[in-house]
């Protein structure tokens, strides 16, 4: 039996499949969503039109499979991404 889906969490799921740098290898290893059960999540929650657009510009994209990407990539994390040190956004 699947978990439930909070609202954030789901806005954080649609968000990260939005990324064109995210891979959905991210997505399962943070909320346990296959990239299938991500692409029917993105076709339920988005309009037919938007999910259209998304499904075009990520199909066999190189960001969006660990696999295909090379091999300096090798984090989820965007480098631009700030840090998170307790509860205070840190610093560069």
């Amino acid at each position: 039996m699947k978990k439930e889906i909070t609202e954030r969490e789901l806005d954080r799921i649609i968000e990260m499949a939005w990324e064109d740098r995210t891979p959905f290898e991210a997505i399962a290893a943070q909320f346990g969503l296959s990239e299938q059960e991500t692409i029917e999540l993105m076709r339920r929650e988005l309009k037919p039109s938007s999910f259209r657009l998304w499904r075009k510009r990520v199909q066999g994209r190189k960001t969006k499979h660990a696999k295909l990407r090379n091999g300096q990539v090798a984090r989820f994390k965007s480098s631009r991404q700030k840090n998170i040190s307790g509860n205070k956004i840190s610093k560069r």
